[in-house]
């Protein structure tokens, strides 16, 4: 078995764990997550502070597979208790993002506004004009919404406009020379 599934998952104070035949549901005070098990994974309860998966049999890469669900747990018991929360920066002259009812407009130099409609469980903020925070309870909805985002006009090589992640470092190139 992979070294990350043989780690058990710790279930803190007030996260109840419901494990199904073909899924698992954690539920805590921000929320409820399911998750849908392979085949050959199954995940035991030992006692009610901790979680472990085990993989049953010896499938081709089902190592790997235990110790993504695993780590997609481990991911699901901390957005249910803390949540998650991915920050944008907006770098450029104009460049502008407003939260409308649950839309999300950006004015990033085109010729026309664009309108993002805000998943369902995720909320978006705008402290400021070129700043954004997505804000959930699932990992990988929060990272998809902010890289859809992103999309839109990712950072440039030369002057480094564009929409960044807060803590990405743009390499800038030199411009040519004549």
């Amino acid at each position: 078995m992979s070294r990350v599934a043989k780690k058990p998952v710790d279930l803190p104070q007030g996260v109840t764990v419901t494990i199904g035949g073909e899924s698992v549901t954690v539920k805590g005070a921000k929320g409820s997550l399911t998750l849908a098990l392979r085949t050959g994974i199954k995940v035991v309860q030992p006692d009610k502070l901790h979680l472990a998966v085990e993989a049953s049999g010896d499938g081709e890469g089902l190592n790997a597979i235990a110790g993504s669900t695993r780590a997609h747990l481990a991911n699901m018991v901390t957005g249910v208790t803390k949540g998650y929360e991915k920050k944008l920066e907006l770098v450029g002259v104009g460049y502008r993002a407003a939260v409308q009812a649950k839309s999300l407009t950006l004015t990033l130099g085109y010729s026309h506004l664009i309108n993002y409609a805000i998943p369902d469980g995720i909320t978006i903020e705008t402290p400021t004009q070129t700043e954004i925070l997505v804000k959930g309870i699932d990992r990988q909805r929060i990272g998809q919404t902010a890289a859809e985002i992103r999309s839109f006009r990712p950072p440039e090589p030369y002057k480094g406009k564009g929409v960044k992640y807060s803590d990405e470092k743009i390499s800038l190139k030199e411009a040519k020379k004549k």
